[in-house]
């Protein structure tokens, strides 16, 4: 998706308020990797950002020439976020693709950025673009097609283990060396595991207060993404085969799939979330949404009140949840507050893919484990 013009990262990305491209990305694993989680910010020239993001995670765990812990990171040091110049260096050295500024500039978002500035839509584009190598995709009018905005993709393995990749251009007519939410840790996108209820109480649950509907959820990626993910999948042993089923708001843990339940030492139930978010992401800065939504299910249950993830997505950014509170009386008037979330939750051996959104819609798409594709952009199916 980062090589379609189409999408809100990589060759479609948006324009800075002062006419340049600045990308981000993020990839983070529920386990398997020193680091578990890594965001790129304010790239200009690397193709594939989504793949540097990758590269900083796996080499994380680069040890020292003693076979000790005190590797550089293949660079990277230790460090779960750089950008600019320094990761640029890194990405060659690494091997990623770099290309010239002007491959990203696409003219339907120099159209969209001059519109913003409330210019003429084609200003400066000829005079941008002179003896430069620039695909000319004839613009855009804002009625042909809908350009599409940030990418993420949830991934889950068949060793339990889950992925998220999140890839952006960022805001239109952004500041310059603004950083948003889908680089940062925590606010648009979060992953992690842990060791929840024993087999005599696990339940996943949806609290009677929360009336909102929900459909299912978004996991299907393209091949390029599939690769970005696959090397961050560790090859762990002694886990069944998983099943991918999709959930409805009213989820509940069946007794059938207790024998399923993932257990360690203390025969503890292994329990994981994975979310990617795309939306305002100064709001989702603002509220840490991503981690949030993963914290509500992982602490509810010491209450002895499991929450489920489709319920904690609700809380934050569904409609009248956490987000669209946030903007106040602004919610409605401009964009503020407004966003959406993907994700899959693992409970008993089982994934469930998940998500939720308090705007008009979000595209997103999934395969199920029969290889049966859905798309679906509303609330409802249609």
């Amino acid at each position: 998706m980062e090589d379609c013009p189409l999408f809100n990262c990589g060759k479609g990305a948006v324009f800075t308020k002062d006419g340049t491209i600045e990308l981000e990305a993020s990839v983070m694993i529920s386990k398997g990797q020193h680091k578990r989680g890594c965001g790129i910010v304010l790239v200009k020239k690397v193709k594939n950002p989504i793949y540097l993001a990758r590269e900083m995670l796996i080499r994380g765990g680069t040890d020292d020439e003693s076979g000790g812990p005190n590797g550089d990171g293949g660079g990277a040091q230790g460090h779960c976020c750089l950008g600019g110049e320094t990761v640029e260096q890194l990405a060659g050295k690494w091997g990623c693709e770099i290309v010239p500024e002007n491959y990203f500039w696409t003219r339907k978002r120099w159209n969209q950025h001059k519109r913003g500035l409330g210019k003429p839509a084609r200003e400066g584009w000829e005079e941008k673009t002179a003896g430069k190598d620039v695909e000319n995709d004839g613009g855009w009018d804002g009625h042909e097609y809908l350009a599409q905005g940030t990418v993420g993709c949830v991934a889950l393995d068949q060793f339990g283990t889950l992925c998220v990749a999140t890839s952006t251009g960022g805001l239109t007519n952004k500041l310059v060396g603004r950083i948003g939410d889908t680089p940062t840790i925590g606010a648009g996108f979060w992953a992690e595991e842990w060791e929840a209820a024993t087999r005599s109480s696990l339940q996943v649950s949806r609290p009677q207060s929360q009336q909102h509907h929900c459909s299912w959820v978004a996991g299907m990626f393209p091949k390029g993404l599939r690769e970005a993910m696959g090397s961050c999948f560790p090859k762990l042993e002694g886990y069944n085969m998983l099943r991918l089923e999709p959930c409805s708001q009213h989820c509940h843990v069946d007794s059938s799939v207790e024998e399923k339940i993932y257990e360690r030492g203390s025969r503890a139930a292994v329990q994981a979330v994975a979310i990617s978010g795309t939306g305002n992401g100064d709001f989702f800065l603002r509220l840490a949404a991503a981690r949030t939504a993963a914290a509500i299910v992982r602490f509810s249950a010491a209450d002895n009140q499991p929450r489920s993830l489709a319920s904690a997505m609700a809380q934050i950014v569904g409609p009248s949840g956490e987000m669209q509170r946030a903007a106040g009386d602004r919610w409605g008037k401009t964009s503020e507050g407004q966003g959406g979330m993907i994700g899959i939750e693992l409970v008993g051996g089982v994934g469930r893919v998940v998500f939720d959104f308090n705007c008009g819609g979000m595209f997103r798409g999934w395969v199920d484990e029969s290889g049966k594709v859905r798309v679906m952009v509303f609330k409802d199916e249609f």
